[in-house]
């Protein structure tokens, strides 16, 4: 399928949020929390008259977050967004792996009004990079007997810190703008 036919099948935010079972209140949260700053590139962006595909999962504690500020900038840009269930389409996902290999989510593919991609960000701002790597250095090797449980707790350390740290919104919400709007 093209860009165009993946958009045109893709969910709306509100049918989006609709199908959502896990983290519905937290992305609406930081959405409400989400105070976007002044940048001049996003009167840019108005004119480009821009489009988003974003490739996400409900259940995703990056999607929780990162959908969260990309709906806020896609209000201020007037940019329409859509969404395309990861699990739902291997196809696409298989399209914009990370590092070539991992279906990390989410991934947003902004397109021009004639559904040509433009750019492409995801998963993770920089800073948001370095809040990860830094909290898992001292997990144990995937072998280890206490690697599950150590795991899942790290994963609801940065599901807590995604949830009540603007200062990641920010960088996310930068680092977005940072790729479109070049």
């Amino acid at each position: 399928m093209s860009l165009k036919e993946y958009f045109e099948n893709a969910l709306s935010v509100d049918a989006y949020k609709a199908q959502m079972k896990v983290n519905q209140t937290e992305m609406q949260q930081i959405y409400e929390q989400f105070e976007t700053p002044e940048d001049a590139r996003v009167a840019e962006l108005k004119d480009r008259h821009l489009r988003v595909l974003a490739i996400s999962e409900d259940w995703c504690g990056d999607a929780m977050m990162n959908n969260a500020v990309l709906l806020r900038l896609a209000e201020q840009a007037q940019m329409e967004v859509r969404f395309a269930l990861r699990d739902s389409n291997l196809d696409l996902i298989d399209q914009y792996l990370t590092n070539g290999t991992s279906r990390s989510i989410p991934i947003y593919i902004f397109m021009d009004e004639n559904f040509e991609e433009v750019a492409v960000w995801g998963p993770r701002a920089e800073g948001v990079q370095a809040f990860i790597t830094d909290s898992r250095q001292d997990l144990p090797p995937k072998d280890d007997p206490t690697f599950e449980e150590k795991s899942k707790a790290k994963h609801q350390l940065a599901h807590d810190a995604f949830l009540s740290t603007p200062a990641f919104w920010n960088d996310v919400y930068t680092s977005i703008l940072n790729k479109v709007a070049q």
